[in-house]
């Protein structure tokens, strides 16, 4: 059993093959502080929609890279020595096994992009 977070994590799959989605609509439609919900699969991978502000924790994923795209705000990746900031229409990856965190100092919208296996919150 997990432990409860302050984020609003959906892991199910919103979307099956050959649906249409509207990332815009479901972006709009957010009013948690860190929302991320899983969109669909794409073979051993999922997407995710991210719409933040504020501060994540530390972590970091044993055995998946992650990457992240900004869509529209402004996320700063926090690594142990050194810290990214993308704008939107940028993105960053996180190989395995690097501790990260992710802020949002404005709402912002990201796709992820990571292993259907990846827990959002981290390994460990």
């Amino acid at each position: 059993m997990t432990a409860p977070t302050p984020y609003t994590i959906h892991n199910n799959v919103a979307f099956g093959f050959l649906s249409l989605i509207d990332v815009d609509r479901i972006r709009q439609s957010v009013t948690d502080d860190w929302f991320n919900q899983t969109l669909c699969q794409v073979n051993d991978c999922v997407v995710r929609l991210g719409v933040v502000q504020g501060e994540f924790h530390w972590h970091k994923h044993d055995n998946e890279d992650e990457f992240f795209f900004v869509l529209d705000g402004r996320l700063i990746i926090d690594l142990e020595d050194r810290s990214v900031e993308l704008q939107p229409k940028q993105g960053f990856t996180i190989p395995k096994g690097v501790v990260h965190r992710t802020r949002a100092p404005v709402r912002t919208a990201m796709l992820m992009f990571e292993g259907s296996t990846v827990s959002p919150t981290g390994d460990g």
